[in-house]
């Protein structure tokens, strides 16, 4: 079957099995392997990706649901002008220990702040509740989402452009 999606900000097609995964596709077809391979079964949150504004996990979304529609990965957060502050926040915090997790949950944040851009700390503990961390105990990465909200909302932060095609 045929899949044409646009991702990142670039249309891309690819001939799959049906029964092939979003999480498949970007990473062996497109080969974006920032959305990580973890369960395979929904629990961990690695592969999170966000398609049409809503976080997923990419290991449960068929390639051919995502037909038609807009994929941003981990990839796609940077811009010209640099990282994502997402991005920038979680690297300049250590919110991020081994880093496994981090593509997920800076998805999963990404998708939070674009909904409610001034989230409390429930709101993004709920958020995050779906992306596993072995390393730390999730307060940097909270931290770092305040701080990135904060940072979005400010006058003195420049607007992002588009992410860059890849």
């Amino acid at each position: 079957m045929n899949v044409t999606l646009t991702v990142n900000g670039e249309l891309r097609s690819a001939s799959v099995p049906p029964e092939t995964t979003l999480l498949v596709l970007l990473r062996e077809h497109f080969l974006l392997t920032g959305a990580k391979t973890g369960c395979d079964i929904g629990d961990c949150g690695a592969c999170t990706v966000i398609v049409d504004g809503l976080a997923v996990n990419a290991c449960l979304m068929l390639a051919a649901q995502a037909d038609g529609r807009t994929v941003t990965t981990i990839e796609g957060l940077a811009t010209r002008d640099g990282l994502h502050p997402l991005q920038k926040v979680f690297e300049e915090n250590g919110a991020l220990q081994c880093g496994f997790c981090g593509p997920g949950v800076i998805m999963t944040a990404k998708a939070l702040l674009d909904e409610i851009p001034n989230p409390t700390t429930q709101e993004i503990r709920t958020a995050l509740a779906g992306n596993l961390c072995r390393c730390t105990g999730y307060v940097k990465m909270i931290d770092g989402v305040h701080e990135a909200a904060r940072m979005l909302q400010s006058p003195e932060t420049p607007a992002l452009a588009a992410p860059q095609q890849r």
